[in-house]
């Protein structure tokens, strides 16, 4: 049951990202006190065809490529979106495969890392029509796994995942790969969970908190409902975003380390432990 959960947290975060790269005009985030960004414009309303192509009026598809590099293995979700007119983007399809172990544990020698990432690439392709590969992002977020590696180290696998990105037939920008930071992974999981629920859809709405529990850290988000919380806060941990032309103001902490399996690790004492004979630097969920 606990994998289950995790699994459905890890499927949310890659919704909302992909979600993200595909409206990206209509999302910024900023401090509270920074310039508002403008209204975003409404999605143009096309009709879908067998090849997932669009034509004059009606509803159409759009496709979204979503790798979740955790810190104990490599997810890929392939999302399918029906636009309408005037309404926001719906989830209409996902499809799902998870690898193992993560991309961290390939950090001595980052080559090894591409056999998995190849073959999650090819299941996304067999997910996509041809026609719409072109127009489909393709993304990879790291989350804690990364974070808690040697800077250097964790540049080259990303080096590595752009360049097997470049070479797909999907749609891949220079900062389509990247490490997220702790705030970046809340403030994702509670849009996903919030826009999944109808929170975001209009005005007033109401919304949920989330808590994340990690591999490698653990996120809790949420939009205070009382002003004092958000005066008595670290300026660091409240974040203002505007998304379907509603601004939003949520507090965001993330605990590097406190993962289920980072701290499961240190209450070991970690690979070195006389605790656990034969250990590795690696723990398996």
């Amino acid at each position: 049951m606990r994998r289950c959960r995790l699994a459905g947290l890890f499927l949310l975060g890659g919704c909302v990202m992909v979600y993200l790269v595909f409206v990206k005009h209509h999302y910024s985030t900023h401090s509270p006190h920074s310039h508002r960004p403008p209204p975003h414009p409404q999605p143009r309303a096309h009709r879908a065809e067998p090849d997932g192509s669009s034509s004059a009026d009606g509803d159409s598809f759009q496709y979204g490529v979503m790798f979740d590099a955790g810190s104990t293995g490599t997810r890929v979700h392939v999302f399918r979106f029906q636009l309408g007119n005037k309404e926001p983007p719906k989830l209409d399809h996902e499809t799902f495969r998870a690898i193992k172990p993560g991309l961290s544990a390939y950090a001595d020698d980052p080559q090894k890392c591409s056999a998995g990432l190849v073959e999650l690439l090819d299941m996304a392709k067999s997910s996509v029509p041809p026609s719409m590969w072109i127009k489909t992002p393709v993304i990879l977020k790291a989350t804690a796994g990364l974070r808690l590696l040697p800077g250097q180290k964790a540049d080259q696998l990303l080096d590595r995942v752009r360049t097997l990105f470049h070479k797909s037939p999907f749609l891949s920008r220079e900062d389509s790969v990247s490490i997220m930071d702790g705030t970046d992974e809340g403030i994702s999981a509670w849009i996903t969970i919030n826009f999944l629920t109808g929170g975001l859809h209009s005005y007033g709405s109401p919304t949920v908190g989330m808590l994340d529990l990690g591999g490698g850290s653990t996120q809790i988000t949420f939009s205070p409902r009382d002003e004092k919380t958000i005066q008595d806060s670290p300026v660091d941990s409240i974040r203002s975003f505007q998304m379907f032309s509603n601004t939003h103001t949520v507090y965001t902490h993330s605990y590097l380390g406190l993962g289920l399996m980072s701290a499961r690790l240190a209450i070991l004492g970690g690979p070195s432990s006389p605790a656990v004979p034969g250990s590795s630097t690696e723990l398996l969920s």
